[in-house]
């Protein structure tokens, strides 16, 4: 029985936030195919917004949702952490999966357990979770960005001791590369082509990449551009830096990984031995709950590891 609950409740938030999101967020496209349609029957007419007030309407509410729920400071913050993340989200959007994630992690476990105290704790963990895939998936482009640079670099020296100019060696890079450089690299060659200097739209990559190697690479550019100088000969310099720092921070996090793995069994540990005991005997694990003393040993268990899974991690954490 408890197992057809769960799916009926799943099924039906599957239903309503899909038609949320159907009805209101994802109602980008169909805005453009209806106004490429009245478009497309007479160039010279000017769109009449009676003719599609219904998906008017879908943007009005769509508007109203980020303007009440995401003010501007968080609108950019969530902007830069999503491109950040490779993640073709906007911050309303973002937002909404964090509320269903509430929902969905608060209402199963309400529903395995039956109490209150877990179907808190699974509202906060459903919150949590999307910033954590975030910031994992930042790590891993970042990381990929930083491995690859070292090739993205040599390829620009290669070019400019053939002949061609800096644009055109950011173009040769395009063809070779892989994601994410391919994609920031081309964005780069657009924004130049908007109009934009070489100078603002190296800044603009900075800031979507918080690689220091990459820091490194755009200063001696820009100083190269200001005093001239042979640029092949400055980036061969730099791409020696950067492959030695590679290397030694390869090796320290090989030596740190009994470190890192240990913090990581001190934090999860209690977790899964209490969801194990609770699932064996949940009258046993219950009386923690149900008296003062048992919820301040969780929480002093909770907070204890935490404390040793943060130290053992800044201790296993050497910047390079």
């Amino acid at each position: 029985m408890i197992w057809l609950l769960i799916f009926l409740f799943l099924f039906s938030a599957f239903l309503f936030f899909y038609a949320l999101f159907y009805r209101i967020l994802m109602s980008d496209k169909r805005l453009d195919k209806r106004r490429a349609y009245y478009l497309k029957e007479n160039d010279q007419k000017r769109l009449n917004p009676k003719s599609f007030s219904l998906l008017v309407q879908l943007q009005v509410y769509k508007q109203m949702v980020r303007q009440r729920v995401v003010s501007k400071k968080k609108n950019d913050k969530l902007e830069i952490m999503l491109s950040r993340a490779g993640l073709l989200l906007k911050p309303e959007e973002f937002v909404m999966f964090q509320w269903i994630a509430m929902v969905l992690g608060g209402g199963i476990l309400f529903l395995l357990t039956d109490r209150v105290f877990f179907l808190a704790l699974g509202s906060v963990m459903g919150f949590v979770a999307p910033r954590m895939i975030v910031r994992r998936k930042q790590q891993q482009r970042l990381s990929r960005f930083n491995d690859g640079l070292p090739d993205l670099i040599t390829t620009v020296i290669g070019s400019l001791r053939a002949g061609f100019s800096f644009i055109q060696s950011l173009k040769a890079v395009t063809e070779e590369a892989d994601s994410p450089i391919k994609e920031e690299i081309e964005l780069v060659l657009k924004e130049m082509q908007y109009g934009r200097t070489i100078e603002d739209a190296l800044q603009q990559l900075k800031d979507r990449i918080p690689s220091e190697d990459l820091e490194l690479m755009i200063q001696a550019i820009l100083i190269q551009k200001q005093v001239g100088g042979n640029l092949a000969t400055v980036l061969e310099t730099i791409v020696q830096t950067i492959r030695d720092r590679n290397k030694i921070h390869r090796q320290i996090h090989t030596l740190t990984a009994q470190g890192r793995l240990s913090g990581t069994v001190i934090g999860l540990l209690p977790v899964v031995l209490g969801l194990i005991l609770y699932l064996i005997d949940p009258e046993y694990m219950s009386k923690f709950f149900a008296h003062p003393i048992g919820l301040m040993m969780i929480g002093a268990g909770v907070v204890s590891g935490t404390i040793g899974f943060i130290l053992i991690r800044k201790t296993t954490t050497i910047e390079v």
